[in-house]
Parts: C-alpha cells; structure tokens; sequence
C-alpha cells in the first residue's frame, strides 16, 4: 500500500468553481479542480492510493494519475508506504504581541505635521511598531521630508515603503541616493505615473517604476492577482483578521487620524489629538476582525486568503448585525462563481457605489 502525504506548508483553500494550493513557504499557490480539493482533504488522509483507485474505478484512474503528477512535480506532498503522523498541520494563529503592527503617512505639498514629527517618532518606538508606508500625490519639500525620514532611523521600524510621483525625481537626479541613504530602514521606493513598468536597484533596495497613475487617496483598494501574497503571514493574518485593517494606524494629508486614510471615519486631527488617543477610542478597531470569510462574495472565494480587503471603498450593498460594511471590495473584478476577470470600472452594477465615492476621475484613466 502506498499513501500521498500533503507537505503542511501546502494549504488547500475551497472555492466556489475551482480551489488553490497555498505553497506558503515559497509564497506560491496553484490553481486546481474542486475535485483535486476533496482528494487532498477526505481521500489522501484516510486511503491508501490504491483504495482510491478502487473507489474512483478505472474510468477515472487517468485523472487520479494525472493528479498525483502534479502534485509531486510540484512539490506538493510525496509518497510513502503509510500516512506520516509526524506531519502536524501548522498552526494557523495570528499573533502579533505590539498594539500595532503598520502605520501610514499620506502626504501633499499642503502637509504640515512633518515639521513637527516628535509626536509621530515616539508613538512608533512605544508601540514598537515594524513597518511605515509614506505615499505622496505631489511635490513635497525635499528638505523637511529627508529631515523626518533620518529622524525615523533610530526607531524599531523594520522597513519603510515610499510611494512617490515619477515627476519627483524629473526635478531632482539624485533623489533615490538622498532618499535611500537618509535611513537604512529604507527597502523599497516606488514612483508612480511612469514611462513604463520596470525594476531598478540601488544600494541593494529596490526601487520600482510603475505606469499606474495615482491621483489621490481614492486610488487605494484596488484588488488584483498582482497583489496576491500566498506566504504564511498573509495567509494566516487573513485567517484570523482583516487583511487591511488589522493593527493599522494612519495619518491621511490633512493629519487626520484614520484606521486607513482612505476610511471615512476620522479620530482626530494629529495636531490636537495623540495617536494613542484615537486608538483608544472604541470604534477605532471595530474592522479588525471582519475575515474575509464573513464578507459577501469574497467567503466563496478560492482567494480569499492571499488576497487584500477594502472596507474604504465597497460595493455597499451588505451591512451585518453590527453595522458594519460586509460588501465586496468595490475595485474588485473577480466572480468565484465564473472565475473570470473583469475591469471592475466597466461593471454596470457598479456604478452607483462609484458615483457615491465621487470615483469618475479615477475611472477615467482605466
């Protein structure tokens, strides 16, 4: 008798069509048949392959085979003369022991809290948090801006993303070099509304040029295989909490305090209120735990956990017992129940949650 033993690395995730492998240690996943899915979790645990063969009959022994290739090409399990018990599942808990994990800075050339950022400094080193995104629409004041990113270099920051506009570094040649040697937490840079999509490095970090135009804070949520993330974080995060949300702080343009600066819901403005004061208000975390198994659409989603959420910008079509926002991400163009692809702007039944979010300028440069 011979067995299939499933590597616990390789989650299967169901979805309403089809199914995916989850290859969480090297941040890969694999589309698959809903049949594959029932073999991987009823059959491979309980029978040997040979009882399986029985069971299916000769019919179907082609596609049993045809399987049991792919998932050894890929490294998906492997084969033995019994079920190894000592291939415990992994542990899906999500924990993260600092009151927040990831904090974003929006900024314009209006933005006037960085020449004050003593308050923004200390409140990351308190709650130790790991990561910063800074995206900025326009021009900004070089000077203040690498001024506040060399104040950042002593804190317990892990990585700092920056998101900046193509025309910044028409104006200034040595951009990435002040930027980049202004902190050593600095791991990537990203200029948006360029020539062409590309890939550079300096200095080992690297810097990426994409065509996309970012207009202002409503271009964020967009959702796309490109984003897709299959490591065991993401996967687990999404598992427990929302994948957006959870343990996120943010400062939008204004210095208003936000969950995301795109979130209508405003605690505070960072020049009379603390951060630690918005979040400790009661609604502040009220999206935390919203999974994407409890969202309308994205539950049926073979996806579902690799994937990113919006409560920002949805459909507006679903509200739970608690009042909150259950609808599908509006920038969504995926169906689970055709499994296709769609522009989500040119979805008809989305139009009115677009006119609602005022959204026609960010369409129009679909």
């Amino acid at each position: 008798m011979t067995y299939f033993n499933r590597f616990a690395c390789c989650l299967v995730n169901y979805g309403h069509t089809r199914s995916i492998i989850c290859d969480t240690q090297r941040n890969n996943y694999y589309l698959i048949p809903n049949s594959l899915y029932t073999l991987l979790i009823e059959e491979f645990p309980n029978f040997s392959i040979e009882e399986i063969y029985d069971n299916y009959g000769e019919e179907n022994e082609k596609h049993l085979k045809d399987y049991l290739h792919f998932l050894l090409v890929n490294e998906i399990g492997f084969i033995d003369t019994q079920i190894i018990k000592e291939l415990i599942p992994l542990n899906l808990n999500y924990k993260v022991a600092e009151p927040i994990s990831s904090i974003i800075i929006d900024l314009n050339k209006e933005s006037f809290f960085l020449e004050d950022s003593v308050q923004i400094v200390k409140f990351i080193d308190i709650n130790r948090i790991k990561q910063l995104q800074i995206r900025c629409y326009d021009l900004i004041d070089l000077n203040i801006f690498l001024k506040f990113l060399n104040s950042l270099s002593n804190t317990t920051l892990k990585g700092i993303e920056i998101i900046l506009p193509y025309k910044i570094k028409f104006e200034n040649r040595l951009i990435n070099k002040n930027i980049i040697k202004s902190n050593d937490k600095i791991n990537r840079l990203i200029y948006f509304g360029c020539d062409k999509n590309e890939v550079d490095k300096y200095l080992n970090r690297t810097i990426t040029y994409v065509e996309d135009k970012i207009v202002n804070k409503k271009n964020c949520g967009l959702i796309s295989s490109n984003y897709f993330n299959s490591n065991l974080e993401t996967y687990t995060l999404s598992n427990n909490h929302n994948s957006c949300l959870y343990k996120k702080i943010s400062i939008d343009s204004e210095g208003n305090i936000r969950n995301c600066p795109s979130m209508p819901q405003i605690f505070g403005n960072i020049k009379d209120t603390t951060l630690e004061e918005s979040l400790n208000n009661k609604d502040f975390k009220k999206y935390w735990n919203l999974t994407k198994d409890k969202i309308e659409v994205c539950k049926d989603c073979e996806f579902r956990y690799i994937c990113t959420d919006c409560r920002a910008y949805t459909e507006r079509t679903h509200e739970n017992s608690d009042g909150l926002d259950t609808s599908k991400p509006l920038k969504c163009g995926y169906n689970p129940y055709t499994a296709e692809w769609q522009e989500w702007s040119n979805n008809p039944f989305k139009e009115k949650a677009i006119n609602f979010y005022r959204m026609q300028e960010i369409v129009k440069y679909k």
